[in-house]
């Protein structure tokens, strides 16, 4: 599998993410809301524990990537509630740092899905990587 497929799950993974951090930040005021999170990583260790055979502890599967998604779970902030008054553990701080994060992210990996395909345009003209 190509870097490009692999920036294209990150993508998937930057989308799914921001959807559920406004989500959360939507339902702050929500008695009895349970913030959410997603879960990505977990499911890369599980098909890395069971299914990677590599040269180094450091080399990750493609097919690994390829056959995972981002998966929508319950937020492990513990039992802390950040609205008691409503039964709701959505903690504001937590979440806009983490908005702040994905962004960054996302654009990484846009920009460097961009700088793939100009280089390969610049290649299929004739005019080599610029």
């Amino acid at each position: 599998m190509s870097d490009i497929v692999l920036l294209e799950k990150f993508l998937d993974y930057c989308s799914v993410k921001n959807r559920v951090i406004s989500k959360n930040i939507a339902n702050i005021t929500t008695e009895n809301y349970k913030a959410e999170d997603v879960s990505f990583n977990d499911i890369l260790n599980e098909n890395i524990n069971s299914s990677i055979r590599a040269t180094s502890p450091k080399h990750l599967s493609a097919s690994v990537v390829q056959n995972s998604s981002p998966e929508v779970v319950e937020a492990e902030i513990g039992k802390e509630l950040y609205n008691p008054d409503l039964n709701n553990n959505v903690d504001i701080e937590k979440e806009m740092a983490e908005l702040a994060r994905n962004t960054l992210n996302y654009k990484f990996a846009t920009k460097k899905i961009g700088n793939y395909y100009k280089t390969l345009q610049a290649v299929i003209k004739g005019g080599g990587p610029q």
